[in-house]
């Protein structure tokens, strides 16, 4: 048969493009493809295991922070895994991990927040599996697991470097190193392709370990419409339900879609009211301040330890008035108006710093198990009272004392905690003044014009 010129060259290309795109694929790159490491585009990975139907409510968390360095002597993953059910019983429903990925090695300081692959487990703590056994367990006892993701930075040897416009450079073409850390790299969000990156990589671990949602180390770095883009694309992942902790406290995290910031403020405040004698009334700004531009369902994460502060400042015992003046700092940052956060080895008492980068001294957890009984006291209060943890706030604090009311509908309680090493006399005001039972024991009790609260103790009482 013979064909007209203008039609063998139709036949022609009809055969051959097809051919062609069987072969070697599609040049063409659809720019809302996911990127790899690679700039490959590709599926995300299947599923592993039941998405978690328990996590809880944003504002009805109680946090549990792990350093898998110091949990145990074996300072790894099983160690976790091997004391699941003691967490579980401090009323604990969300565990937050410190990185799991391999620490880098070039200019390191063995810091787990140097990461050298985003998508690999540390072997230090374990295997995959080990990480996967963790989360499976911590979800078959209510329990959901966050992971720390450091997105503003990589290691020196993170496979990202070979893409030098994925960093920050000087006008030499060097890359930076962010707030004087360096041992690590400071990323380029100016460039599209490493954030789709960054966030392909962030889904990875949703679908791979099962985690519930992310503890972003230095938020305030990365800009405030990459985190949107970032949590936007997680929370379009409609089979989890994802927590959202931004270690950070710019205002515009909230509208980023984060459900929790961090109470850096809170913390050091409540530090200035045992250390330096200034009033407890300062707290109540932080009330307001710290909650710029947050909905009803966001809150501050408070703490009286963390990694951080333990290692630069020292432990809750050392800064806020030993075993009990730590226990009644610890009932303002659980109640007044927060999600608290619990630092492994703060309920047993720890008496020595856990010290960076975290590969030093280990928890005994055989000390003080009447602290522990306490910390489960105040927790399962918490945990039982919508007041607590959902109700408006009324602060009658004074100099000494941090005192207010939480109501939600007919939930009322009413908490003091006296933050002074001195027995303080208190004048209550006439609006809580009346019957009340003692929350932790049910007695009942008659409030008139004035409460005597011995050094360091706290009371609450419910109606």
């Amino acid at each position: 048969m013979h064909l007209k010129p203008y039609k063998t060259v139709i036949v022609m290309i009809n055969i051959i493009v097809p051919v062609m795109l069987l072969l070697f694929g599609s040049c063409a790159k659809n720019p809302d493809d996911p990127i790899d490491n690679n700039h490959n585009t590709n599926t995300d990975p299947a599923q592993y295991g039941t998405p978690f139907a328990g996590v809880p409510a944003a504002p009805d968390a109680v946090i549990y922070q792990v350093n898998m360095r110091s949990f145990s002597s074996s300072r790894n993953f099983q160690g976790v895994i091997a004391r699941l059910d003691s967490i579980k019983s401090l009323g604990v429903n969300v565990i937050y991990l410190m990185p799991v990925h391999p620490v880098g090695q070039e200019k390191s300081v063995n810091s787990p927040y140097c990461v050298k692959d985003y998508k690999a487990v540390n072997p230090e703590f374990g295997t995959l599996d080990d990480l996967r056994s963790l989360i499976t367990g911590a979800h078959n006892r209510g329990m959901a697991v966050i992971l720390d993701w450091v997105a503003n930075h990589t290691a020196w040897d993170n496979s990202w470097i070979s893409n030098t416009s994925w960093y920050v450079k000087n006008s030499s073409g060097v890359i930076q190193s962010p707030n004087g850390w360096n041992d690590v790299a400071q990323l380029n969000f100016s460039n599209f392709e490493m954030r789709k990156a960054m966030i392909k990589a962030m889904k990875y671990w949703v679908y791979t370990a099962n985690c519930d949602g992310f503890r972003c180390d230095y938020a305030d770095g990365p800009p405030a419409d990459f985190w949107k883009q970032a949590i936007d694309t997680l929370r379009n992942i409609k089979t989890h339900k994802l927590l959202m902790l931004a270690e950070g406290t710019r205002t515009d995290h909230f509208s980023s879609g984060f459900n929790y910031t961090f109470g850096f403020r809170f913390y050091e405040q409540l530090k200035n009211v045992y250390s330096k004698n200034q009033p407890a009334t300062n707290i109540n700004n932080l009330n307001t301040s710290e909650y710029t531009g947050a909905a009803d369902e966001n809150r501050v994460v408070r703490y009286t330890t963390n990694h951080d502060v333990n290692s630069s400042d020292g432990t809750p015992l050392d800064l806020f008035g030993g075993n009990q003046g730590s226990m009644a700092a610890f009932v303002v940052a659980a109640y007044m108006k927060s999600v608290p956060m619990i630092y492994n080895g703060q309920e047993v008492g720890t008496p020595y710093k856990l010290n960076f980068p975290f590969t030093g001294t280990t928890i005994n957890w055989n000390l003080n198990p009447e602290m522990v009984a306490e910390y489960k006291k105040i927790i399962a209060l918490r945990n039982s009272s919508i007041a607590i943890r959902r109700g408006a706030l009324t602060s009658y604090s004074n100099a000494d004392i941090c005192a207010f009311t939480k109501i939600s509908g007919t939930d009322n309680v009413f908490v003091l905690s006296n933050l002074r090493n001195t027995s303080i006399d208190f004048t209550l005001p006439a609006a809580v003044a009346g019957s009340w039972k003692d929350a932790f024991t049910g007695n009942p009790v008659t409030l008139n014009t004035q409460l005597s609260l011995a050094p360091y103790s706290y009371l609450v009482f419910k109606k």
